[in-house]
């Protein structure tokens, strides 16, 4: 390798990597004047070979060598090429050396040339091995560069997607408050409305019981009057008696007299438990359980619907039938919210009844007679106590059975029913007592409604 072709090559090779690292301005410039010292070199080559290996041709070669190394050292835009450069310093050198030695001593350069040429070839060795591995670490460099770029769009890239995520989760933060504010709101509303339609079921059940009620109340009454009337008067035949001077004839008016007192208090308390269940069931509450007389209380709400219904046709009979069990005992609920069920449920009873009378009066005449009934039996199994109240009126027909649960679903006509008895009922059973209610039915001849409920 030459002079000149080592000022040509250094001039190339540094061009080649300006242009491939070259990518900012102020590199650009850099790679500018790389070109005119290619430029440069060629004419040197042009000039030299002209010249034909004229000395002072060879020291502009040494010198332009010498200043394109101190160039690329000298830069430190150019540090990559640092190494390339170096790798030309001991060539230079040698070169040098070389050039000056036949210049000042011919002889002994033609005695020691092998070792000139040792050394050079050495240069070169040198050469090829910085080259290599400057390659190698360049390659290696611009890699981990170009994999440090990507890193930086994809950190770029996750950060800027991640404030559009933050802007989206705050959006959606805003506005699913903004749902949860609406839909608490509608809750609160949703569940005045409940309560209010609960106490207008409760209202509407009292409103059935009303007739009934006043038949219960002035049945005792009427005792209670006569009796009393009838005391009076006993009263005055015993006073009568006394002025007499018939000892025993008073004491024989005075029992009578206490009979009737006690036919007076046995009639008054039985008007106080009616006016006490009135309460019960009118009570907006929600109670504790306590122990209940079962059979009594769905004996109390059977003649109780029974009357009612009455009391707005006066037409209406119906066959009362009760199977008690006296083994149940007493059994812990709410009485109130029980009474509640056992009413829907035997006014129900007495509306499927009566409606079938009314069908087959409306129908055939020499239909067989239709005696309305209405049944209530009780019954002890094991941990559970069972109700069923069983009639033999319309029956509820097949498709509709799984539906008679649901809040405002019903079977009467507009404004004869909320559609809320049945499913106030099912949850005062399963939610409140912990209990069963379950139908069986045949349309046309049935219905039989079974409570059970843990004693």
């Amino acid at each position: 390798m030459s002079t000149p072709f080592a000022a040509f090559i250094i001039s190339i090779i540094v061009l080649e990597r300006l242009r491939r690292y070259g990518k900012a301005n102020e590199l650009k410039q850099m790679e500018r004047l790389m070109r005119y010292a290619l430029g440069f070199s060629i004419l040197l080559f042009v000039v030299g070979g002209i010249a034909e290996g004229d000395s002072v041709t060879r020291w502009i070669w040494h010198a332009w060598l010498i200043s394109q190394v101190a160039f690329i050292l000298k830069n430190s835009e150019l540090r990559r090429l640092r190494m390339f450069a170096l790798a030309f310093i001991p060539y230079v050198a040698i070169a040098l050396v070389a050039d000056l030695t036949v210049v000042i001593a011919p002889e002994f350069f033609t005695g020691y040339e092998s070792y000139f040429k040792s050394a050079r070839l050495l240069s070169y060795m040198w050469m090829a091995a910085i080259w290599f591995t400057q390659n190698r670490q360049l390659k290696a460099t611009e890699k981990e560069r170009v994999q440090r770029q990507k890193e930086d769009e994809l950190n770029r890239a996750i950060a800027q997607r991640k404030v559009e995520l933050e802007v989206m989760v705050t959006e959606r933060t805003v506005e699913l408050t903004q749902q949860k504010e609406e839909l608490e709101h509608t809750l609160a509303e949703l569940r005045n409305a409940q309560t209010q339609l609960i106490q207008s079921e409760k209202m509407a059940s009292l409103g059935e019981l009303t007739a009934g009620i006043a038949h219960e109340i002035q049945n005792p009454l009427n005792f209670v009057n006569n009796f009393s009337e009838l005391s009076l008067e006993l009263v005055v035949e015993m006073q009568e008696e006394l002025t007499r001077g018939n000892p025993e004839d008073a004491i024989a008016i005075a029992n009578d007299i206490l009979g009737n007192l006690q036919k007076i208090n046995q009639h008054g308390k039985r008007a106080d438990a009616t006016v006490k269940g009135m309460l019960l069931h009118s009570r907006t509450g929600t109670g504790t359980k306590e122990p209940t007389n079962i059979n009594a209380l769905a004996d109390e709400y059977l003649r109780l619907s029974y009357h009612g219904l009455r009391a707005k046709d006066k037409s209406f009979n119906a066959r009362l039938v009760n199977d008690f069990d006296q083994h149940i005992g007493q059994v812990n609920v709410i009485p109130q919210d029980l009474g509640r069920v056992l009413l829907n449920l035997f006014t129900n009873a007495f509306y499927a009844v009566n409606k079938k009378r009314l069908e087959v009066i409306a129908g055939d005449k020499d239909a067989v007679p239709y005696e309305p009934e209405v049944s209530v039996v009780t019954k002890k199994h094991g941990k559970h106590v069972e109700i069923r109240i069983r009639d033999n009126g319309t029956g509820i027909p097949a498709g509709i059975v799984d539906k008679i649960y649901q809040p405002f679903f019903t079977t009467k006509p507009s404004g004869e029913g909320t559609g809320l008895g049945l499913s106030l009922s099912f949850d005062i059973i399963t939610k409140g007592c912990g209990g069963e209610l379950k139908v069986d039915t045949r349309e046309g001849e049935y219905t039989e409604f079974l409570i059970r409920l843990p004693v």
